[in-house]
């Protein structure tokens, strides 16, 4: 035998003994016979590097340290669930999935929801390629050298794989190894570690690889997502995933109805705790891709799944004190100052209260007994209170009338659950929140910058609005408290960088708009293209925009309107922000399909589903996702719904296939 021949057989010999120790549970030989094999193969590796191979177990043990990790854009979304927590949330979906589908016989995928950091994995040719993090659904963080140290992730497929793929799963650390860690960090006099999520996902953020390594991080897989994959139902992906050598849990159902699901939901809510990780839920999937596609998205959630999530843990503790927030658009939030509570792993000191109308309805009172619990394991919330225990003297709670931070009085307009705070240009704290939010990673991206570098730059007097940004230098910032002369650099480096990298649409969304989050400014990007365009729209044209209704529309409008805002954008065109779509962006963009909508259905031989959805955007058209009286074509592939063609013959609605849709684009 060659000594490559030598090397490959070692390897994969490894990977057999790994899969059969991490992902099955079932090691065939030692632990020490496993590290003098190990062992063996790295010496031969280190002697021969002309044989090194991304893929290798002994790239398992760490090492490597990153500094910066890269910034991905995930090539396909990574969306978060909507959340139901009773039978009639999850019948209210169904119904809605009904209207949707027709009168089709709907399968659903039950799921154990495990409680960890999301992680997205790409494989080409059956490699692991890279590892993502969610971050904030549309791009993550590079994190592939720390993820090669979790046994059960396969640097090498079995079977008979799709060439390129993604696969998502959580990252996880079970209570085993979890309570194994604050044992030894308690013995060596360090706090212990609060819950298995947190440290699960700041694991993934370490420099030092070799230190991930050593924690034992498990990795749970359990959605394939990619082109041609040759899988027809989620059930079907979690058996393929399983034979191509991935850790996907066996807890899973396929029930026919509702009531099937909630079966699996209450006897899982109960023995949940037997389990060797945290779960806070079910995840309940129409087991169809067929009719996944069928029902797509929404701007934020896939309209096929839905989480059930147990009943949050509740403990009471008591509100020492009511403060108010005031946020970068001027709303008042209140808050409750807790007397410190463990809930759900961490420990709990305030909670909102929302507005003037929670607290009045609740009737919550400083020095009361409250009931608090986490609003989807999340965010602290006040649920009650416990009225035998109120203090002899306590008085109803008086909302304020003005602001706390610059005393102006408060204005609630009818119809509006918050009160507002009008000195939007003198107010501190929506000056600096503005700015914050023109930094954040979704928006600007400075990086160097946190928010309270803004607060101290404010103080300073060195900015009052977010354009005074591009007027920093590194002899200003220099003398800032905690501010090196690096740390000076990389600010300034930071924000010259955002000039040219941030596209038309994120400049849109930080310069902060009331109501224009970042679905409405890619849409108004989209629609006008330019900031100019944009601001001499009218509130009736910007309503005539997809899903622009009055709200959003007036806001803008007054926000354009204001010479102050006027004032601004002249000087951040000046600094050389991007303020129109980019010559890429703009490429085989028309208005051919303007005010028509197509509904797509079926699979496609000559462009992807997504591919034929952007033609219908870039050509100036809307996509729908259910065919009604409004809709001018149905775009029907291979396996269209029934209902949907049912619906189209109805409303008489032209149905066209994939080469009459491509024949409009190239006979315009």
């Amino acid at each position: 035998m060659t000594t490559k021949e030598q090397i490959e057989a070692l390897r994969q010999e490894l990977r057999d003994h790994n899969y059969k120790y991490y992902v099955l549970d079932e090691p065939t030989i030692s632990d020490f016979d496993f590290d003098m094999k190990l062992k063996t193969l790295q010496e031969l590796e280190a002697k021969h590097p002309e044989y090194y191979d991304a893929s290798s177990p002994t790239l398992r043990v760490g090492g490597a340290v990153t500094k910066n990790f890269e910034t991905i854009v995930h090539e396909h979304r990574m969306y978060s669930l909507s959340n139901s927590y009773s039978k009639e949330d999850l019948e209210d979906w169904e119904k809605r999935v009904q209207r949707i589908l027709g009168d089709v016989d709907v399968a659903f995928t039950c799921e154990l929801k495990y409680d960890g950091a999301s992680i997205s994995l790409t494989y080409e040719d059956g490699k692991l390629l890279r590892a993502v993090t969610r971050g904030d659904g549309f791009q993550g963080d590079d994190v592939t050298t720390n993820i090669k140290t979790i046994k059960s992730v396969p640097l090498q497929l079995k079977g008979n794989y799709p060439p390129k793929f993604d696969i998502r799963g959580e990252i996880v650390l079970p209570l085993e190894g979890f309570a194994k860690m604050n044992e030894e960090r308690i013995a060596n006099g360090e706090e212990p570690y609060m819950n298995p999520r947190n440290t699960a996902s700041g694991s993934l953020k370490l420099q030092d690889s070799a230190l991930v390594a050593e924690r034992p991080l498990d990795c749970l897989l359990y959605g394939i997502v990619g082109e041609n994959t040759g899988i027809e139902s989620q059930y079907q992906m979690l058996d393929k995933a399983r034979e191509w050598g991935f850790k996907v849990p066996t807890i899973s159902k396929l029930c026919a109805n509702t009531e099937e699901v909630l079966a699996f939901v209450e006897y899982w809510d109960v023995h949940r705790h037997n389990l060797p990780y945290e779960t806070d839920g079910v995840v309940i999937k129409i087991n169809s891709l067929r009719y996944q596609d069928e029902l797509g998205y929404t701007a934020k959630s896939p309209r096929w799944a839905m989480a059930y999530k147990f009943k949050a843990e509740q403990v009471s503790t008591v509100l020492n004190e009511i403060t108010y927030q005031v946020g970068r658009t001027g709303a008042i939030t209140p808050v409750a100052n807790l007397e410190p509570v463990l809930l759900a792993g961490t420990t709990v000191k305030r909670a909102s209260l929302h507005n003037a109308d929670q607290i009045e309805k609740l009737d919550i009172r400083e020095g009361d007994t409250v009931y608090v619990e986490k609003g989807g394991e999340i965010i602290p919330k006040i649920m009650g209170v416990n009225l035998s225990q109120r203090p002899a003297n306590s008085r109803a709670t008086q909302y304020i009338t003005h602001c706390p931070e610059c005393a102006t009085e408060l204005l609630r307009t009818e119809g509006d659950a918050k009160h507002y705070c009008t000195n939007y240009y003198g107010c501190p704290t929506q000056i600096t929140g503005r700015i914050q939010h023109f930094i954040s990673r979704k928006a600007m991206d400075i990086e160097g910058m946190g928010s309270e570098t803004v607060e101290l730059l404010f103080k300073e007097g060195l900015i009052e609005n977010y354009a005074d940004l591009y007027t920093l230098t590194k002899a200003q910032v220099m003398p800032l408290e905690r501010m090196a002369e690096k740390s000076a650099e990389n600010l300034v480096q930071g924000v010259e960088k955002s000039k040219m990298e941030i596209p038309f649409e994120r400049v849109l969304f930080a310069l902060g708009i009331r109501f224009v989050g970042e679905t409405v400014a890619k849409k108004l990007a989209k629609a006008y293209k330019s900031i100019d365009a944009l601001m001499g729209a009218s509130a009736e044209e910007l309503v005539a925009v997809d899903e622009i209704g009055e709200r959003i529309a007036q806001s803008v409008v007054e926000f354009f309107q204001n010479e102050k805002n006027q004032d601004i954008i002249t000087r951040l065109k000046e600094y050389g922000l991007q303020f129109e779509l980019s010559a890429d962006k703009l490429l085989n963009q028309t208005e051919l399909f303007k005010g028509k909508t197509f509904v797509v259905s079926g699979v496609f031989s000559k462009v992807s589903r997504n591919e034929l959805k952007k033609m219908i955007e870039d050509n100036g058209g809307k996509v729908g996702s259910s065919v009604s009286s409004k809709t001018t074509y149905l775009v029907a592939g291979d396996n269209m719904g029934p209902s949907k063609r049912t619906k189209a013959e109805a409303n008489k609605v032209p149905i066209i296939s994939e080469d009459d849709f491509l024949a409009m684009l190239t006979t315009s």
